[in-house]
């Protein structure tokens, strides 16, 4: 059988060739029809402007999700997971076009890769052609790839919390943000999570924007018995975990506008405060809702207006105790930074005072 021809989406006046694009990417739900690959990329066409803003300029690793989502599907936990159904993808595909940028990242391994680096929304159009759900932007510019401007605040249910839950702490980050006066811009994360984004100054490192972070954190623990920065897993509970390695090199979140690889097609929906505080379903926020809502204006419109110090988040870092916190698994060991051990599998005496272990 005669492979079916290629559609074209208009992205922002460049043609762009879709492959397969009648291709089922989602399947159809009790609420939501099946999206097949070309409607995926005209959704990011029709948020455009608010996608764009959220990726412009910005180094971005890209989700791929070449066959559709499925139950049972799985993305790859690393380049050596071969069985996964989905990848991340961090250096440039082949076949990329012309009008395609790109920059130069180092990871922490200090092994270095060019990324995509959107400037234009038929970037991401091109990137649902290859199968893209979910785009994974830096916090930085390609100006200053070792700067970041951006602070990302990742509030993520716990087992036994809901999207409920999640929404309340949010109303608690906002009157901390609002009493240190940083301006924070919510979005639902797709899932049951809530991200909140603040735009710093680039004059911190990608440690200085992690230890503000976790300065942040704290806070909102002290004043929250619901919040937890505990890295492991076993001591968070049932509470809403402020995910502060989210802030580190190569550490990234779904960006605004991207689809999430769930039934119903969500997305992960920039929103206002006031509407946040309302909200109960964030699938409601999905590829047939969402472009309708741009019609009034994104809620982030005005996120590139302020950039902020991190000055008052690094005194919390500073004065609160706690000290230094885990590191991801992937990092080489960091000074000060705990014994990577789950502390139920903690022996005191294989341990010594910096965290090395010790042989018995």
């Amino acid at each position: 059988m005669a492979k079916p021809p290629a559609a074209e989406v208009d992205a922002g006046g460049r043609a762009v060739r879709v492959s397969s694009p009648d291709r089922v990417i989602f399947e159809a739900t009790d609420a939501t029809p099946e999206v097949t690959k070309v409607m995926v990329a005209q959704f990011f066409a029709d948020v455009g402007d608010g996608l764009v803003r959220a990726l412009r300029e910005r180094p971005t690793a890209l989700e791929r999700w070449t066959s559709g989502v499925r139950p049972g599907m799985r993305l790859a936990t690393g380049p050596q997971d071969k069985d996964a159904d989905a990848f991340y993808q961090k250096r440039v595909p082949k076949g990329a076009p012309d009008y395609l940028e790109t920059v130069k990242v180092a990871f922490p391994s200090g092994r270095t890769a060019e990324e995509i680096c959107p400037t234009e929304i038929a970037v991401p159009v091109w990137c649902a052609h290859m199968g893209t759900l979910v785009f994974h932007p830096w916090p930085v510019r390609r100006a200053d790839v070792d700067h970041p401007d951006e602070l990302r605040i990742d509030l993520d249910p716990q087992p036994g919390t809901t999207f409920t839950d999640a929404v309340r702490v949010a109303g608690v980050a906002r009157e901390l943000l609002d009493e240190l006066g940083i301006a924070g811009f919510p979005k639902t994360s797709g899932n049951r999570g809530v991200h909140v984004f603040v735009r710093v100054e680039p004059r911190w490192t990608f440690e200085e924007l992690r230890h503000a972070a976790i300065g942040f954190g704290r806070e909102l623990a002290r004043r929250d018995d619901q919040v937890t920065v505990d890295w492991w897993k076993e001591e968070r509970g049932e509470r809403i975990f402020v995910d502060f390695n989210q802030n580190n090199r190569d550490r990234t979140i779904a960006s605004a506008y991207s689809l999430r690889p769930l039934p119903g097609a969500p997305v992960s929906t920039p929103v206002t405060w006031d509407e946040l505080a309302g909200l109960t379903d964030p699938g409601a926020f999905n590829l047939f809702t969402v472009p309708e809502r741009m019609a009034d204006g994104d809620p982030w419109a005005a996120i590139d207006d302020v950039a902020h110090s991190l000055d008052p988040l690094l005194e919390l870092w500073e004065t609160l105790p706690g000290g230094e916190l885990n590191w991801p698994p992937d990092y080489p060991k960091m000074p000060g930074e705990p014994p990577r051990v789950q502390p139920s599998k903690k022996v005191a005496e294989h341990w010594d005072a910096d965290g090395n272990r010790i042989e018995p």
